[in-house]
């Protein structure tokens, strides 16, 4: 898992604390609404990560073939 992802999710996280912590109805949705943005661009970086691990592994398997 890159640094990316971590660095989403725990951003994701935080918003999360930081909903339960708010006290005024607009701050706790404004942060729950963090949350899921930050929390779906973990859930994108890491399909980029999978999808690049199989194309990278597609690429070296054609090359060994050709050698």
């Amino acid at each position: 898992m890159s640094t990316t992802v971590l660095f989403y999710q725990d951003r994701a996280r935080q918003a999360h604390a930081d909903a339960a912590s708010a006290t005024l109805d607009n701050v706790r949705d404004r942060w729950l609404r963090a949350a899921k943005a930050w929390d779906e661009m973990a859930v994108r970086a890491e399909k980029t990560e999978q999808r690049r691990s199989v194309n990278e592994e597609a690429k070296l398997s054609v090359s060994m073939m050709a050698i």
